[in-house]
């Protein structure tokens, strides 16, 4: 769940490239490009609001104390089979939400799992974790706001309120020696979360850059510090629905302070100097139900979007050249709900067999691509994928179907980037074309694939 109170912050990412680029073509770093095959993820929030509900951390000094977090039978193998069913390849647990207390017995304050009932004190949800998804097979990542936190009256941006129990200066101590904790004790990192952003040095913030600089460079940071190489932006809303075209490139700014964001809104740039591509976090339950449906709650099992409506998201995310980040919430027993589970497991057999194998894919080089069938093939779909590495290079396309001897056009669009999904009226072709129509240097095409009607 967003801590963040407006979209303008979201936009005011600060984010750089490190990484050199041949003329004018932007280009990812091995760790962006990793990134994007990874396509599928998910986010597991477990914190006060699960066990008290009516919690609001921006009321300060009423934060429910650390023995309100007791689970019973938390199990993060579940979790990550749960996820591991449903496709996904990386995971991202919430580690410290808005309200502070923190799922591994921090030494930065009291207030985590070191003084709650879990395990009599003893207990590291943090490195369950971690372990589940290394047994598993999926990349870990975890999220620690440093923008927010209720028990020591932090407000986005990450600035210590009026009546807080400590100063600014402490509280950047409190970011730099959690964030090392995280970064220093579980192991390599696939994605970190910050959310909301980085408050600068020269807005008065901890120095995240230099830590993870130091202690997890290789790791994709989703509005993280400018500065770092291997960036993600958001794509502005919790629905599933990125902005087309959604570019893997962004513009950069330079704020009245001196620091840098991203500019030119959640579309990205096609003339972007930045490599910074968008991620498309929502929930598995309908963002009107609890907490945004982040949070579990008693009696809302039921409110889940249906499969159709997460296939829709699917084409709206993955299909639009960003990555899906599903947020799947953990009960109060320590368990992913039964009916979140197969909704999970349904949605993945979902995506494996409407866009797992295609009837024929090609790739090359150039400003054509061409298939042909032996006896007419009834295609209602196609995907198509440049090799970003070499960069975004297409910036328009039309498919076209052989369709009684004539070319007809079936779809058409600007952005590919790593993955365009293209769903249309069903048509018999002896044919496909992929047709670059504008492009920035010669097109890469990893793949053109063809889908039969279902």
């Amino acid at each position: 769940m967003k801590c963040l109170p407006s979209l303008f912050a979201a936009f005011a990412l600060a984010v750089s490239h490190a990484v050199a680029a041949p003329a004018a073509l932007t280009t990812p770093s091995p760790e962006q490009v990793a990134w994007a095959d990874a396509e599928l993820g998910v986010i597991f929030h477990f914190d006060m609001p699960t066990f008290v509900p009516g919690y609001n951390w921006r009321n300060w000094g009423s934060h429910p104390p650390a023995s309100a977090f007791n689970p019973s039978a938390v199990d993060t193998d579940q979790w990550i089979r749960s996820a591991k069913a449903m496709g996904a390849t990386y995971a991202v647990l919430v580690a410290k939400h808005c309200s502070g207390f923190s799922l591994w017995p921090t030494k930065a304050h009291a207030y985590s799992v070191a003084n709650s009932p879990y395990k009599g004190g003893k207990g590291d949800i943090v490195a369950e974790f971690v372990a589940s998804c290394r047994k598993y097979g999926l990349k870990p990542g975890l999220y620690a706001s440093t923008t927010a936190n209720g028990y020591l009256w932090v407000n986005n941006p990450g600035r210590v309120q009026k009546g807080s129990p400590i100063t600014q200066e402490a509280y950047n101590k409190v970011v730099e020696t959690q964030l090392t904790e995280l970064w220093t004790n579980y192991g390599e990192l696939f994605e970190i979360w910050f959310d909301g952003g980085v408050l600068s040095r020269k807005e008065g913030g901890a120095d995240v850059l230099a830590l993870v600089r130091k202690l997890q460079p290789k790791a994709i940071a989703f509005q993280g510090p400018h500065g770092h190489p291997n960036l993600v932006r958001w794509v502005g809303n919790e629905h599933g629905t990125a902005p087309y075209p959604c570019w893997g490139t962004a513009a950069e700014g330079t704020r009245a302070d001196g620091t840098k964001e991203v500019v030119g809104g959640n579309t990205g740039d096609p003339k972007g100097s930045l490599w910074c591509p968008g991620e498309a976090d929502f929930p598995l339950r309908h963002n009107g139900s609890f907490q945004g449906g982040w949070f579990w709650k008693a009696g809302q099992d039921d409110r889940m979007f249906s499969v159709p409506e997460l296939m829709r998201k699917y084409v709206t995310s993955v299909g639009r050249n960003t990555n899906i980040l599903l947020g799947i919430v953990v009960d109060d027993r320590g368990l992913v709900p039964e009916a979140d589970v197969r909704r999970m497991e349904a949605f993945g057999k979902a995506i494996r067999e409407r866009w797992g194998t295609p009837e024929r894919t090609v790739s090359g080089k150039g400003r054509s691509l061409e298939m042909r069938f032996e006896a007419p093939l009834k295609v209602d779909r196609v995907a198509i994928q440049e090799e970003i590495a070499q960069g975004e290079r297409i910036l328009g396309y039309e498919v076209k179907g052989l369709v009684n001897g004539q070319w007809e056009t079936l779809a058409k669009g600007s952005c590919v980037g790593h993955k365009r999904l293209e769903e249309f009226a069903p048509r018999a072709v002896t044919a496909l074309r992929l047709e670059v129509t504008e492009a920035k240097a010669e097109p890469h095409v990893r793949a053109f694939s063809a889908y039969r009607r279902q």
